[in-house]
């Protein structure tokens, strides 16, 4: 049984057949987040034509809406604590995208990609970079998550924040270090998970060191080598350059492109990275930071992808070590 989180008289709920507009009874609009799924377009487009939809898209993601009224495009987030445990955790409420597993049953992409990573230690929770998921609901057409919350955290973006609008190059170091590590498992799996960004981070804070934790598989697929796409799903400002030029992008070289614009966030005060800006020249990189932290952030954002290190050539680099 779980509990949700509200100001006023607590909404219990079980594992029988529950609908997520009841679950949703009874909670304050202030514990609720939302995403915006991405896709975007998937045709030959001009240049002018790409950055004004990044600029369309931009602001339609910060626009709030009733996520049960989006057809699909958003998730809701509540805090729910577990009725026997009073373990505090995530509850994620969304439309989906189905996969078939080995066992030909069509599962949600998101719980089969979650269920891969924790392959080994079911029900368990804080033994891998990725947040565990520990129970799902399938409504059909909606899909219920509940995941490990890890207390007390906050996403990347807010730590930065918290601490200066800037990281020091040494706890930039530590957070990418485990980031690398956390893609590098991922990819190991075989799975892209398309939205890595200083949102979809949680840094736990409850010791001296922050300990990375990877969030939001909504957009994450399965991948082999020969994978390449030509339809965009992701955060229109951090996808990677070959998207807006040749339509056509891959998940290894993807991610470590993300990983870039991770470590330009949090090393950048008051700096917003978008990809339109690389391609323009536009882009100020702090030139303060050490040789090798200035090298493995411009290998990341390589604008072509060929020259892009791997994720294990990542874990090698000086910077890390």
């Amino acid at each position: 049984m779980y509990e949700l989180l509200s100001n006023d008289v607590p909404f219990v709920f079980s594992t029988s057949a529950v609908s997520s507009t009841e679950i949703l009874k009874g909670c304050s609009d202030e514990k609720e987040k939302e995403w915006k799924r991405k896709p975007t377009g998937d045709g030959k487009v001009s240049p002018t034509e790409k950055k004004k939809r990044l600029d369309q898209e931009k602001t339609q993601t910060e626009q709030r809406r009733n996520p049960l009224q989006s057809n699909g495009k958003y998730a809701t987030l509540k805090s729910i604590i577990h009725h026997c445990t009073v373990e505090r955790l995530f509850l994620i409420i969304h439309f989906v995208a189905m996969f078939q597993d080995e066992n030909t049953t069509q599962i949600s992409v998101e719980v089969a990609a979650m269920r891969k990573l924790s392959a080994g230690t079911p029900g368990s929770g804080g033994t891998s970079a990725a947040v565990s998921l520990l129970d799902w609901f399938d409504l059909h057409q909606e899909l219920i998550l509940v995941m490990e919350r890890p207390v007390p955290a906050v996403n990347l973006e807010d730590y930065i924040q918290e601490n200066g609008s800037s990281l020091t190059e040494d706890t930039a170091k530590v957070i990418l270090k485990q980031l690398t590590e956390a893609a590098k498992e991922l990819e190991d799996k075989n799975i892209f998970h398309r939205d890595i960004k200083t949102e979809n981070i949680l840094i736990e804070t409850g010791s001296d060191v922050p300990r990375v934790r990877l969030i939001d598989f909504g957009l994450s697929c399965f991948f082999t080598k020969r994978s390449g796409y030509c339809v965009f799903f992701g955060t229109p400002c951090f996808c990677p350059p070959e998207w807006l030029t040749h339509n056509y992008y891959r998940p290894g070289p993807t991610t470590v492109w993300q990983l870039g614009t991770v470590l330009y966030a949090a090393l950048h005060a008051e700096v917003s990275f978008e990809t339109q800006m690389l391609l323009e020249n536009n882009l100020n990189i702090n030139k303060e930071l050490s040789e090798h932290c200035l090298h493995f952030l411009k290998m990341c954002l390589k604008l072509d992808p060929k020259r892009r290190p791997t994720l294990e050539d990542l874990l090698l680099h000086p910077w890390l070590r």
